[in-house]
């Protein structure tokens, strides 16, 4: 049994969220640097786009693992294990003179984060009161939704005056003050270890999401079947000995909501990659411009989350859903039509009412999914859902920088503009199906919510 009379929870919370935090500020802040990364690796948008890619795969690949380490080792361990992978990963990209240095270092961080993300929202369900777990969730996704508030623009920053590099150098204090808080908040437990690890079903399902990732984005049916025979394969000896519960899909309400999640996951990496790009390339803007415009809007969604939370634990999931699917649909159709215009103003007053949406819906989203699932099943779906949250955001990212280069390509004026249309087309369309899904939930979501109440 676990001990948690020792802990420090809002303490432990932040430790681990200023990990993720640190994760996702690299990731949106090297999307500004990306033109220059083509130019100075010689790469064009399909080849620079691994730098996010990659990192969010390492994360897909690794946190499929959550449970397993969850039920066998301490956080404390888990967290000190997730802080070393994740500082050498910046130190080597502080440094690194090659894009394939610079994608193993972003592999390393990835690896990182995807021991500390699950970690987080496992200490806020494990050890937050019921009362309080949608304000402490709120505050878990905001240290993580803060990090596209202030990336661009402290990407853009460093790229106009020190160069990319040091977008990596100004993280290492801040993992520091991570660490030392984390030593501070999580007790040393002892957690008896009663599971032998699967290593087969772990190398299939990572070889299964790679092959899958590269059939997005090359368009490759031979990618494609090898992923599906190693998907299969990882299904046969995950049967065989646990690795990962799958039972969590035969909850339809946790499918449905599950989809909502995954959608605002793609949307904030998609967008991430899209705006900055376009503003750049299509508009002629500086990286510093371009970073300036996501502020606005993410710093809006960041501030929206714990205030979500807190209408949750009163009112219940359903009307703040509701307000941000519909706002945040309402904002993508129209950003689409937008696209046509090239008005910078107009992207980004769209863009921050997609961000109201998102700070209204996405946390309250995933604190109603995992409340789907009963305690013996809460580790795995926590660990899955996070698993095809950074899978979305890879395929997602992936997508996006094929349609870009495939708009650049079909003309050469108004390239940019047709590639970063077509996206927000298809995430449009994606967020009128997460809608319509939603309102199907929404009598059982008030049942539970009344159970819980009374």
């Amino acid at each position: 049994m676990q001990k948690t009379k020792e802990w420090h929870v809002l303490a432990a919370v932040i430790a681990a969220g200023i990990m993720c935090f640190s994760g996702v500020l690299i990731e949106t802040s090297m999307n500004v640097t990306f033109p220059a990364l083509m130019e100075e690796f010689n790469v064009n948008a399909n080849g620079v786009q691994w730098v996010t890619t990659g990192y969010l795969l390492a994360i897909a690949i690794i946190v499929p693992l959550s449970a397993y380490f969850i039920r066998n080792f301490s956080a404390r361990t888990l967290f000190i294990v997730s802080n070393i992978l994740f500082f050498m990963g910046i130190i080597m990209d502080s440094f690194a003179g090659t894009l394939s240095i610079l994608l193993a270092g972003r592999f390393l961080q990835g690896l990182g984060t995807g021991i500390a993300l699950p970690l987080m929202f496992h200490i806020i369900l494990t050890k937050s009161p019921m009362e309080k777990r949608g304000v402490m969730m709120g505050i878990g996704t905001m240290t993580t939704s803060i990090a596209p508030a202030i990336g661009p623009t402290y990407g853009g920053v460093l790229m106009g005056t020190l160069g990319w590099r040091a977008i990596f150098w100004f993280l290492v204090p801040l993992a520091l003050i991570s660490f030392g808080m984390g030593l501070y908040a999580m007790p040393q437990e002892s957690v008896e270890r009663s599971e032998k690890f699967n290593l087969g079903a772990f190398v299939f399902l990572g070889i299964g999401l790679s092959s899958l990732l590269l059939a997005i984005e090359q368009l490759s049916i031979t990618w494609f079947i090898g992923s599906l025979i190693a998907l299969i394969i990882f299904y046969y000896l995950n049967k065989q000995r646990m690795l990962l519960n799958l039972n969590v899909f035969k909850n339809s309400v946790f499918d449905r909501l599950l989809y909502g999640v995954l959608i605002y996951q793609a949307m904030l990496l998609t967008l991430s990659f899209i705006l900055p790009s376009f503003i750049q390339i299509g508009l002629g803007k500086t990286s510093t411009v371009a970073g300036l415009f996501m502020f606005p809007g993410a710093v809006t969604g960041a501030i929206l989350g714990p205030i979500s939370g807190r209408i949750l634990d009163k009112i219940g999931p359903v009307k703040p859903i509701i307000f941000g699917l519909t706002a945040s649909t309402i904002a993508m159709t129209s950003l689409a039509i937008a696209f046509q215009w090239e008005q910078i103003w107009v992207f980004l007053g769209l863009h921050v009412l997609t961000m109201i949406g998102s700070g209204m819906a996405i946390n309250n989203l995933m604190t109603a999914t995992l409340s789907q699932l009963d305690e013996t099943l809460s580790a795995d779906g926590n660990s899955v859902m996070n698993t095809l949250q950074q899978f979305a955001g890879a395929a997602a990212t992936a997508v996006a920088a094929r349609l870009f280069a495939m708009g650049q390509a079909s003309d050469a004026v108004h390239g940019a503009m047709i590639g970063g249309r077509n996206g927000v087309i298809l995430l449009a369309v994606l967020f009128v199906i997460a809608l319509l899904l939603f309102i199907t939930t929404i009598k059982l979501l008030n049942q539970q919510w009344r159970r819980l109440t009374t």
